[in-house]
């Protein structure tokens, strides 16, 4: 394990069980995942100003949903429009949140899908809207973590710590 870690580029046995990717390719992985994250968060907010906060007339049937109540607060995106982090403003939902406070925003529907109740959302576009939250939120956790199981820095580090704190006991017992 350790001459694997000290010599990244020797072929080893362990590269036929764990083959490595080179650092372009897994940082490429890791802007491709932060793009996508930042595209569900555009097209959430894109939902949110053009459908949920319109008040739309009954005379237009496609998008009339009877909204009412207080408007729905956009989403966080969690990186600028070069993917480097970003801080999020004030009125923005932080999408650990954003269940919780969007919540409130949610009506009750007819049959025919139009709110009865107070809210800026249906059950349905909820459900939806949520969804796409979560697959970012699980890039933007998750992301660097597998570019380090893609790039192999995390199995190397894993290696490290086993030949440092466990090989000199087994080397000890083993005799």
């Amino acid at each position: 394990m350790d001459e694997w870690v000290q010599n990244p580029t020797s072929y080893t046995a362990l590269d036929d069980i764990r083959p490595c990717v080179d650092n372009a390719t897994a940082q490429e992985t890791l802007l491709r995942s932060k793009e996508v994250t930042s595209q569900l968060v555009d097209m959430i907010n894109s939902v949110i100003t053009n459908v949920s906060n319109i008040n739309f007339s009954p005379n237009f049937k496609q998008m009339y949903l009877n909204q009412s109540g207080p408007l729905v607060p956009i989403l966080c995106n969690p990186f600028y429009p070069d993917f480097t982090d970003r801080d999020c403003s004030d009125g923005e939902v932080e999408p650990s949140n954003a269940t919780e406070l969007w919540m409130s925003h949610v009506c009750q529907v007819s049959t025919t899908g139009i709110c009865i109740t107070t809210g800026r959302l249906t059950p349905a576009l909820f459900n939806q809207m949520m969804a796409g939250v979560n697959v970012g939120v699980a890039l933007y956790n998750y992301g660097p973590f597998l570019v380090e199981l893609e790039d192999c820095t995390f199995v190397r580090q894993t290696f490290s710590e086993i030949y440092r704190d466990h090989c000199p006991g087994l080397r000890q017992y083993s005799r």
